[in-house]
């Protein structure tokens, strides 16, 4: 296959791939929904068809039921676009493979509240390490237990499903959460991103901006046999605005 357009022949340094615009939401393509026996090829697909990340989810079978991919898979797939990589850690003790996944090419790291003992030492950690540092809550976690790290984060993400698996349906009650995380955002004049991930596909996105998200992560509704990547992404964009 042809690696043109946004498909790199080799990685970027870490830390060193163009983030994308502020000035619309972005669009991050999980690869959770992918077909894992073209992975490099449907990366690129996404880099072209105009995702501003590529949203790695890394579970390890404890702290979310499902297991899936380690630095290995993201070292392999990272010469295959300049996209941002943007690694959500589902997983206990994240600061165990924080380096491994910055060295890998991971670019934005995002670790679970509930799962750091010690969530200011891991925030700092991911800096260290030359990454953005993001911070993702459960729908049942409050957004009390992001307070004291908010001043250092780049990227509080928001889960509008439980966390463990592709294609759940968006929790409607997290709108509310949504909005109510823009506004700590905002009252602090914070410039961290607000991701929202899970449920998003053209009928939701929408919602989600609305309330103050400015990323979206799309797994099913970008890979999926009705249409191609490309098309995804311009549906959910034109859904945006």
């Amino acid at each position: 296959m042809s690696r043109q357009g946004n498909c790199a022949l080799r990685p970027l340094p870490v830390g060193r791939c163009p983030m994308p615009s502020e000035d619309r939401p972005k669009i991050a393509a999980s690869i959770l929904s992918a077909d894992f026996s073209r992975l490099g090829e449907q990366v690129a697909e996404a880099a072209k068809g105009g995702a501003d990340y590529i949203h790695i989810d890394v579970m390890d079978g404890r702290f979310v039921p499902n297991l899936t991919m380690g630095p290995a898979v993201v070292r392999s797939i990272r010469r295959w676009t300049e996209v941002p990589f943007d690694v959500h850690m589902m997983v206990e003790a994240p600061e165990r493979f924080v380096r491994d996944f910055v060295e890998a090419g991971g670019n934005i790291i995002t670790v679970h509240a509930e799962a750091c003992t010690h969530l200011h030492f891991v925030v700092q950690r991911i800096k260290e390490c030359g990454a953005r540092a993001g911070v993702a809550i459960n729908p049942a976690t409050p957004l009390s237990a992001v307070e004291a790290v908010l001043p250092d984060l780049d990227q509080l993400l928001v889960m509008t499903v439980n966390p463990g698996f592709g294609g759940q349906g968006f929790i409607a009650t997290m709108v509310d959460k949504i909005e109510r995380a823009r506004a700590m955002l905002d009252k602090r004049g914070l410039a961290a991103d607000l991701e929202v991930d899970g449920g998003i596909n053209a009928d939701t996105a929408a919602a989600a901006v609305k309330a103050g998200a400015t990323v979206l992560v799309a797994g099913s509704a970008v890979y999926n046999d009705k249409i191609s990547v490309a098309e995804a992404i311009r549906a959910l964009r034109n859904s945006i605005g």
